[in-house]
């Protein structure tokens, strides 16, 4: 019988992320990096820091890593590679190289499983193109895996948290749900078939996402990852100076994941999110708990929030969806000037 990886957490995933409030306090209190050529750093809460080398490439590095989301060893390789690739992708950037990093206990768990883990995550960046050129692994259990990544940008194509305008088209190009369909099939809350569509979207690269960015324009974007929709979307108008409005009944939801939050089987990650959003985000009164709840879902690998210009967006949106069928990138909403709140979510 199969070494089963969910059996050793549990918060797996970007569920098992410190609260994004305690994260931000951390930080504050952290000297920030200053040199001219580092063109992103902490500051704007982006998904990986930039460091310029000349006039026609830029250095994009990041690292993720986490513990098990599934129970299989090569598919959480698979899904922790995709997760770490997608910060390279969410700065419009192409991957280069990336380190391997791993804790794993030998005396826990089966050696083999510590294979397939890497097997996984190396063909996982295979197929975006990338290599992986060495790691470091130390025994620690339950086991997190991940990798430390390094990609290239054209500094006047970098794309980052801060260029969202107003008027902007909001396009989200992944369904939400991830972390509700883990816990749901951890409580045998949800139909399995469910479960499995959750990993197969997980670990889709968000590659063809980051090159149609380039090609339209893309003013702002990031990737959604283990702070939720809400949580995200906030840093980034934060971030831009400005407000977002979305219309929760064109956010995409994967199937399954608003029945095993209205069975109550809701993630502690996702109450800390909200926790972290609160006080900046407004809800109308046809906005449901189940769907409030949904937007500070905690998700894993989550796909790319882009602000579009109008003009532009119908073309991204068609071309994303005829290049990426494995996809499904709709209009969410709109960027608003700057307001009392956030996000307004009706």
């Amino acid at each position: 019988m199969k070494f089963d990886l969910l059996s050793t957490i549990e918060y797996g995933g970007c569920s098992a992320k410190l609260p994004p409030g305690l994260l931000s306090e951390v930080l504050s209190k952290l000297p920030i990096a200053t040199d001219p050529r580092l063109l992103v750093d902490v500051n704007t809460h982006d998904d990986a820091g930039v460091y310029k080398i000349n006039d026609e490439t830029a250095l994009i590095f990041t690292t993720d890593f986490f513990p098990p989301i599934c129970s299989d060893g090569y598919e959480f390789g698979e899904i922790a590679a995709a997760n770490s690739l997608s910060d390279v992708y969410a700065m419009g950037g192409t991957p280069l190289l990336a380190l391997n990093l791993m804790m794993f206990s030998q005396e826990k768990i089966p050696l083999d499983v510590f294979g397939e883990i890497l097997k996984g995550g190396q063909d996982k960046v295979s197929e975006a193109g990338a290599l992986i050129v060495g790691g470091h692994t130390i025994d620690d259990h339950p086991p997190k895996y991940g990798l430390a990544v390094v990609g290239t940008v054209h500094p006047d194509r970098l794309i980052t948290n801060a260029g969202a305008l107003p008027n902007d088209i909001l396009v989200l190009t992944k369904s939400i749900g991830t972390g509700a369909l883990v816990s749901g099939e951890k409580n045998g809350l949800c139909e399995h078939e469910d479960y499995r569509r959750a990993l197969k979207q997980m670990k889709h690269l968000n590659r063809h996402g980051a090159s149609l960015a380039d090609k339209y324009g893309v003013n702002s974007m990031t990737d959604i990852t283990g702070f939720g929709l809400a949580g995200h979307a906030m840093k980034m108008a934060e971030a831009s100076g400005v407000s977002f409005r979305m219309r929760t009944q064109q956010i995409p939801l994967l199937p399954g994941a608003y029945e095993v939050y209205e069975k109550g089987s809701i993630p502690g990650a996702t109450f800390r999110n909200l926790e972290f959003t609160d006080e900046h985000m407004h809800c109308t009164r046809g906005v449901d708990y189940n769907m409030k709840m949904l937007v500070h879902d905690a998700q894993t690998s989550g796909g790319l929030l882009m602000t579009v210009n109008p003009d532009h967006a119908g073309l991204l949106l068609e071309e994303l969806n005829r290049l990426d069928p494995g996809i499904s990138a709709v209009e969410i909403g709109e960027v608003l000037p700057e307001s009392p709140r956030r996000i307004y979510f009706e």
